[in-house]
């Protein structure tokens, strides 16, 4: 076995204790890095304690299995998260909003003239760059200002939304624009209010009556996707943090 391929293995191991001691520490007490300390890892001093220790510690083994691949997403996320937010960091605020006006303002302008679009082709694209720039700014700002939660619940999902929401909205506008997210709005829409929701469900009925697939609904539709989206991989990083600190 090469040193790399040990390596990897040696951190997938310290993963998984890491997981397993959480899971036993969620019903006893000293579990989670408590092996090399001098009191060392609590065990119960009966043996109908024990037993139950050990089941529970049995059954933490399947739900690991289950949440070992959502840590290791978890981390690429941080990974890409943090190049961002270290990009975001060091050109501050102002930076990112002036730096995505300055990009958005260049894509006009090329769309203008070098693709000849119409008036309502490069009202989509500038409508696209307005939501980006605001959508970014948003997720700076809210990451500055609060810790973990903060993070999780407001910069996360505004961060989505600069990334999905531009494409959508200039779909709208232009035929030039790829209509993929439409067609991609259209399918995940029809799966969540009937398949997941069902037909007879109350927030299924009231969408289904209240709205149609067109326009402004789309929007709504990515907006409504970003928020959770967003609360997942906050959540998915948060839980790379628990199991594999970034020291």
């Amino acid at each position: 076995m090469s040193v790399g391929s040990q390596g990897v293995v040696g951190g997938i191991r310290i993963d998984l204790k890491r997981l397993h001691e959480t899971w036993m520490e969620l019903l006893y007490p000293r579990q989670r890095d408590a092996g090399d300390t001098v009191l060392g890892t609590w065990t119960p001093d009966s043996q109908f304690g024990m037993v139950l220790y050990r089941l529970w510690s049995g059954l933490g083994v399947p739900v690991i299995a289950l949440v070992y691949p959502l840590v290791l997403f978890g981390v690429v996320v941080r990974y890409q998260a943090r190049r961002i937010d270290g990009t975001a960091t060091r050109i501050g605020l102002v930076g990112v909003v002036l730096l995505s006006v300055l990009a958005w303002g260049g894509l006009t302008a090329l769309a203008r003239f070098q693709f000849e679009l119409s008036a309502g082709e490069l009202a989509a694209v500038a409508a696209a760059g307005g939501v980006a720039t605001v959508s970014a700014a948003l997720a700076v700002g809210t990451r500055s200002v609060g810790g973990r939660v903060t993070t999780v619940l407001f910069s996360y999902p505004f961060a989505v939304t600069a990334i999905f929401l531009p494409p959508v909205v200039a779909a709208l506008y232009s035929t030039a624009a790829p209509q993929v997210a439409l067609s991609a709005s259209d399918t995940l829409s029809r799966w969540l209010l009937f398949d997941v929701l069902g037909r007879q469900h109350t927030v299924s009925q009231f969408f289904i009556e209240n709205f149609e697939r067109q326009g402004l609904a789309y929007v709504l539709i990515w907006l409504g996707i970003s928020v959770p989206l967003g609360w997942l991989l906050g959540l998915l990083v948060t839980l790379a943090d628990l199991v594999r600190p970034k020291d």
